[in-house]
């Protein structure tokens, strides 16, 4: 199969805000190869990702992905990996170019995963997939009663594990972050599991990070998310030995590499890989191979559509150790209505990895036309891309 065209839709709610919630926007990938059609996501910017597709060739070692994806032929898993290889080589320059390929590798499974008629995670290997334990991930209230209403309502649905994010979380004192941490966990009751992701906030500040962890222990917290930027694998490391808490990272990774520097350097006890912005499925599932063998647990980062949910499961689908998933509790309508079905929780509260061809999501058509955004760029006297000239 020759991949005879790749189209980009920039989607949007009306308004966007300041607030850390990634489903405002979204940037769906369309790709065609041999009467198939396949779906993806990107987790990135979506109008710096198209430009990173369509922009002239800068030099040799800065090209646009396209000129190593158009035209290629995709028959099987080690195409998309050589496809992969390529981009590397000739977009090392293009600093957008791993978050661009990753929606475009994801569509390209999806394709191969329908043109086989099967799921995307037995192409990855995979004999059976297992079901995942679903966290409902939201933000922090902006006032611990705020949280606790936001706890107590998650608890409420039946949710067995609940992450807290963001907010004000290492924003103002100790107080204000241990009332936020105490509202979580009685909002919750005590047999919930909690984890808690603060965003980065503290930078490379080991202390600061360090002052919060009694807090944190002593509410039963799993984990503590994202404390340091991801290339802070010093004091990732310099934490991780101050407490019994474990620490998770890697959402920031945009290859293999950037995850398995956290878990040999950094110390990580959990890697939560976005398909999205690593690369896509297949550095995704090497990564979820390389945690298995150093003991450390995969998880997926999502806070998208369940079309991008969909994607993050397929990599530890096979993996029974491994059972928590991030799972977006309060999208945005546009992440919601993006598909046609939806990877509901069972009885029992977890959610099944989608056992239909590919990833086993439906876009719905109309979504994309009420959420779609007017794109023209143009360069050199020439029309690079528009999204007037987009068929949906």
């Amino acid at each position: 199969m020759k991949i005879e065209a790749v189209d980009f839709f920039y989607l949007s709610m009306p308004e966007v805000t300041t607030e850390g919630d990634g489903s405002q926007d979204a940037l769906l990938v369309r790709v065609v190869a041999g009467g198939h059609i396949g779906w993806g996501e990107c987790e990135a910017s979506p109008l710096v990702s198209i430009a990173a597709f369509v922009c002239p060739m800068s030099h040799g070692a800065c090209r646009p992905v396209a000129a190593s994806v158009l035209g290629q032929s995709v028959d099987g898993p080690e195409d998309i990996q050589r496809i992969a290889g390529q981009i590397e080589l000739d977009s090392m320059d293009l600093l957008q170019a791993s978050h661009t390929w990753s929606g475009v590798e994801i569509a390209l499974w999806d394709l191969l995963g329908k043109s086989r008629e099967e799921p995307v995670w037995k192409l990855l290997g995979y004999k059976r997939a297992y079901r995942k334990l679903p966290y409902a991930s939201q933000l922090f209230g902006e006032t611990a009663e705020e949280t606790y209403r936001l706890a107590s309502a998650a608890r409420s649905q039946n949710f067995r594990a609940v992450k807290f994010g963001w907010g004000p979380i290492g924003r103002f004192d100790l107080k204000t972050d241990n009332d936020h941490f105490q509202a979580a966990r009685e909002g919750l009751g005590a047999d919930t599991l909690l984890m808690v992701d603060v965003g980065q906030i503290f930078r490379h500040d080991v202390e600061a990070a360090a002052a919060r962890l009694p807090m944190l222990e002593k509410v039963g917290t799993l984990w503590l998310e994202e404390p340091f930027h991801t290339s802070a694998l010093d004091a990732y490391a310099a934490l991780s030995r101050r407490g019994t808490l474990k620490l998770a990272g890697g959402e920031g990774a945009h290859n293999f590499y950037m995850a398995r520097h956290l878990i040999d350097y950094g110390n990580v006890g959990f890697i939560q890989i976005d398909t999205g912005r690593i690369g896509g499925i297949g550095p995704a599932k090497c990564v979820a191979d390389y945690a298995v063998s150093k003991g450390v647990t995969f998880v997926n980062h999502t806070f998208t559509s369940h079309l991008a949910l969909s994607a993050s499961l397929q990599p530890y689908a096979g993996l029974r150790s491994d059972e928590i998933c991030e799972y977006p509790l309060t999208p945005k309508p546009l992440a919601v209505e993006l598909t046609s079905n939806h990877l509901r929780r069972d009885t029992e509260g977890y959610v099944n990895v989608p056992d239909a061809p590919g990833l086993g999501v439906e876009i719905s058509r109309a979504a994309v036309r009420r959420y779609l955004v007017e794109v023209v760029i143009k360069a050199k006297n020439r029309v690079l891309f528009d999204s007037g000239g987009l068929n949906i």
